[in-house]
């Protein structure tokens, strides 16, 4: 009885302390309306610090007057006296000002993404650098590691991996590409929409155990919270784009919503294939934040994707060879091909506070894409010698025709696909420690049919398909059924479920006077594949990965790190279906281990700040799923019989090499190769021995608002160009080597460092114009190759098919 007693009273005094507290809550920015992260906020003895978002929130006794201080080493302590009432949450946002006295040196860095392998991008350099496909994934292609060597397209390889292996997170939510493009120019836009971005985080291997199951990086995008009410506006001839943000219901609910537009013909319409081509892409992107109260906060990220693709090629003259023996294709083209992709996508994720160590989030989203890849073209070409006797009256012209004949191409293939998921998480944290756990439900239902072949004409003979039993034509008849030279007749209905979950531990302590932050981790990944065609299979994997990174307390400022483990990718829809068009549901997951020794170096150079950023790499690959890659389409042999590695080392430098502006080089070295059914090591479709790429901004010291930017790309070339029926232990030429310079000139009437009280240039806050010139050497670069038979050798000629030339754009940038 007295122990009930006692319990009862117990539990009556703890409610009425909790009741007696209240909250203090809000966002902390500068003069320049940016968040700023690892504001210390503390009354007496108890405190808390500010978030990646600026945020805070500290528990504080109620109807009681306490002075808050806020402290952070960059700007002007502030403090606060507030009085709440209890049970009551109080909101307060303050400005801190940036500090002006001078001092020692003093050098204050967030480290804590350097620690976990991340490497963090501007996200104000993000639309400003020009290429191609300006955005995220245009300068994750300066980063050394990362390539890719078709402009139009934004799908990129990393160290070694294809497309397929790498993941990318929006606000924590995993998002998809379309299934069936096959070439860059029907790709349009990235799922990223750069104006809405915050922060960008990249890995380009050893990350850590909760993001997912993929073999090469982690691309990790936040998407923006707004406080006020900013429109966005950019255009250019390739298209444009609106962004509208805000805050209602007194900053409770905070929204964002972009448009855009692109249209590619500018690109198409330079190649050397004269078309009529309509290629519009549109997207629209929402992301709202409402905080119900002081612990439940409810997000939503919406997209809705329509591209079409209407291309109807008229004529090509392509000349090619050497100097010694100089040729020409001519074509002629009758037909069309038209694509559609629609993509809808939403999320509604809930985070909950449930104390001030613990915080857990439900997410549920779903992806449903509908894609139609329709044409039939029919080409007629002319293979010829070209005349190169300059005193010839022809010289320039076709002296002789080595190969004529046509090739008619059909493809009616369509792909429905709806992917829904739920995931639990929670995150505890405890002074230095932190522990994340999370788990995942997820099933994927696809309906493809797939229904292409390709029919080859060589001077009235129908052309045979690869490796048939070959006679003496024309002189001796064949008798046997006339076949396409390639066909691919398939239709498949699978649904695949996947249970995953996650659990690791870090944390941040010190070892004599040295920083140290680790962390451990396990993952489990359980799949089955089922369809009325075949039986389900169920296939089950565990990964541990481990990361380590020490900041000695030396004068020189560096920081070491080494991370890897087990990173293993079960096979998504696409590694299901092989070359035939048919789903092998017992493929594998593919397994690496691999290892990542980094060192970071800041330093001062020309008394400005400098970074040098050093990766060595290591991985072994087993069960590979090979593959070939036309242009983007990736094709898989869904066979786990080969074994592959990647090594290499990737080196980035990047500093203020003019004042006030950062710039950065990067140059990567890799090797990988790969074994199938133990015939010897042959390099991979990925293998791209040497990269250099550089991001410089400058601007003219006189007129400092006139800006320039450029981007500086070089490829060594990579094995491909085969015909995808191609065996590459037969076939392992390189492609030439991929350069492109793309540059950009701006005016800046005014940004956030240049603002005007008076005059027309009051009412923006960003404006600027200018223009952009791709490939301003007019590069003449090739990824794949058309090719065409010579009727008299019965040979196959590999005629390379370049990317854009030299092309011109006006932009225009607003923000109100």
């Amino acid at each position: 009885m007295l122990k009930t007693i006692f319990l009862t009273l117990s539990l009556l005094i703890a409610t009425t302390v909790i009741a007696q507290n209240s909250i203090i809550k809000g966002v902390i920015k500068n003069d320049n309306k940016e968040v700023i992260e690892g504001v210390a906020v503390s009354y007496l003895n108890k405190g808390t610090t500010t978030n990646s978002n600026g945020e805070y929130r500290l528990t504080v006794p109620g109807n009681t007057e306490i002075t808050v201080v806020f402290r952070h080493i960059s700007y002007n302590r502030f403090t606060k006296k507030v009085r709440i009432p209890k049970n009551k949450t109080y909101r307060f946002s303050p400005i801190l000002e940036t500090k002006t006295e001078e001092i020692d040196e003093v050098i204050v860095k967030d480290t804590k993404k350097d620690t976990q392998g991340f490497i963090k991008i501007n996200i104000a350099e993000v639309t400003k650098i020009p290429g191609a496909n300006s955005g995220v994934e245009n300068i994750l292609m300066t980063l050394a590691g990362v390539n890719n060597n078709n402009e139009l397209s934004t799908q990129y390889n990393v160290r070694g991996g294809n497309f397929d292996e790498n993941l990318v997170y929006v606000n924590g939510i995993e998002v998809y590409r379309p299934f069936l493009v096959r070439s860059g120019q029907q790709e349009g836009l990235s799922f990223v929409n750069s104006a809405m971005v915050k922060n960008i985080k990249f890995s380009a291997g050893g990350f850590q155990a909760k993001y997912g199951d993929k073999l090469s990086s982690v691309l990790d995008i936040t998407y923006r919270t707004p406080n006020e009410l900013t429109t966005s506006i950019q255009a250019s001839l390739l298209g444009g784009s609106a962004t509208i943000e805000g805050s209602l219901f007194k900053k409770k609910l905070s929204a964002i919503l972009g448009v855009r537009y692109r249209d590619n013909s500018l690109f198409i319409n330079s190649k050397d294939v004269e078309t009529s081509a309509k290629p519009t892409f549109t997207d629209a992107q929402t992301f709202l934040s409402y905080t119900v109260n002081s612990k439940l906060k409810i997000d939503f990220l919406g997209n809705l994707a329509i591209n079409n693709y209407e291309y109807t090629p008229l004529t090509r003259r392509t000349k090619f060879g050497t100097i010694a023996n100089p040729l020409e294709l001519i074509v002629f083209y009758e037909g069309q091909e038209k694509d559609k992709f629609e993509t809808v996508f939403g999320a509604l994720k809930g985070s909950y506070i449930i104390n001030d160590n613990l915080n857990v989030s439900l997410t549920t989203s779903t992806y449903h894409t509908v894609e139609e890849e329709y044409y039939d073209i029919l080409a007629s070409y002319n293979l010829g010698e070209v005349n190169s006797d300059f005193g010839d009256d022809s010289f320039g012209d076709v002296a002789f025709s080595e190969g004529i004949g046509s090739q008619l191409s059909h493809a009616r293939n369509d792909i429905d696909a709806l992917i829904s998921n739920i995931e639990l998480k929670a995150t505890y944290k405890k002074n230095n420690h932190q522990f994340d756990v999370g788990v995942k439900y997820q099933i994927e239902d696809i309906k493809d049919r797939i229904n292409e072949w390709e029919v080859i004409d060589s001077v009235g003979f129908s052309v045979r398909p690869p490796h048939h039993v070959s006679n003496n034509q024309p002189y001796e008849p064949f008798t046997g059924e006339i076949v396409p030279f390639q066909s691919i007749k398939a239709q498949n209905n699978a649904t695949i479920d996947r249970l995953v979950w996650f659990a690791q531990y870090s944390k941040n302590s010190e070892w004599n006077d040295h920083k140290v932050w680790y962390n451990l981790g396990v993952r489990s990944h359980n799949w089955n594949v089922s369809s009325n065609a075949f039986e389900t299979t169920n296939q089950i994997i565990y990964s541990l990965r481990g990361q380590f990174a020490i900041k000695p307390d030396w004068e020189k400022d560096m920081l070491f790190r080494i991370s890897g483990g087990m990173y293993n990718q079960p096979p998504f829809y696409k590694e299901l279906r092989n070359s035939n068009g048919n789903v092998v549901p017992t493929v594998d997951a593919q397994e690496s281990i691999q290892l990542v020794l980094g060192n970071d170096y800041s330093f001062n150079l020309w008394n400005r700040p400098f970074k040098l950023v050093s990766e060595i790499y290591y991985k072994n690959l087993t069960n590979i799923n090979t593959y070939t890659v036309d242009n983007v389409k990736v094709r898989y042999a869904t066979n786990n019989n080969a074994k592959a590695y990647a090594t290499g080392i990737d080196l980035r430098l990047n500093g203020e090499f003019v004042p006030g502006t950062e710039s950065w080089i990067s140059i990567g070295f890799l090797k990988t190769e790969e074994n199938s059914d133990d015939r010897g090591y042959i390099s991979r479709p990925t293998d791209q021995r040497f990269k250099f790429g550089m991001l410089f901004q400058d601007y003219v010291p006189n007129i400092p608002n006139i800006k320039m930017y450029l981007n500086l790309v070089f490829n060594t070339g990579v094995p491909g160009g085969s015909p995808s029926y191609a065996n590459p232990y037969d076939f392992q030429n390189r492609l030439n080597a991929y350069k492109r310079a793309d540059i950009g000139i701006s005016y800046v009437f005014t940004d956030a460092k240049n603002q005007y009280n008076s005059g027309w240039q009051k009412n923006f806050k960003e404006l600027s114009i200018g223009f952009e010139i791709f490939n301003m050497f007019d590069v003449q670069n090739s990824i794949t190759n058309t090719w065409v038979r010579d009727v008299y050798s019965k040979q196959f000629f590999g005629i390379p098919n370049f990317m854009t030339q030299r092309v011109f754009n006006i932009k225009l940038d607003m923000k109100f």
